[in-house]
């Protein structure tokens, strides 16, 4: 199992590249896999081989037009587990919010 950060877009599309984006965006939610959208990444977590194709398609999708494409990925592989695109998280703002709660009290 694992988490998988990755940017799509076209090269040479002009100023605005969201209309691709989002065509990228609604491939990864259609896969039925847990994932999610920042500014700057879509994460998306699942077996590498059910993964690997949506990223694909996605990029297939971004360059459709002919466009040069650009794809950065990044992958934390962790077998064994599942639910980590959200417990990563989820253990990060705990940590942060017993700190606010410890300076809250000094």
């Amino acid at each position: 199992m694992a988490v998988f950060a990755f940017s799509v877009a076209p090269l040479g599309a002009g100023e605005s590249v969201a209309p691709q984006v989002a065509e990228a965006v609604r491939i990864v939610r259609e896969s039925g896999l847990p994932n999610r959208t920042t500014s700057m990444f879509t994460e998306i977590e699942g077996e590498w081989d059910e993964v690997m194709p949506v990223i694909k398609a996605a990029t297939d999708a971004v360059g459709i037009d002919g466009h040069r494409v650009s794809l950065v990925i990044k992958a934390d592989i962790r077998p064994g587990t599942t639910g980590q695109i959200d417990a990563k998280v989820e253990r990060v703002e705990e940590i942060l919010a017993a700190d606010a709660a410890d300076e809250g009290r000094s």
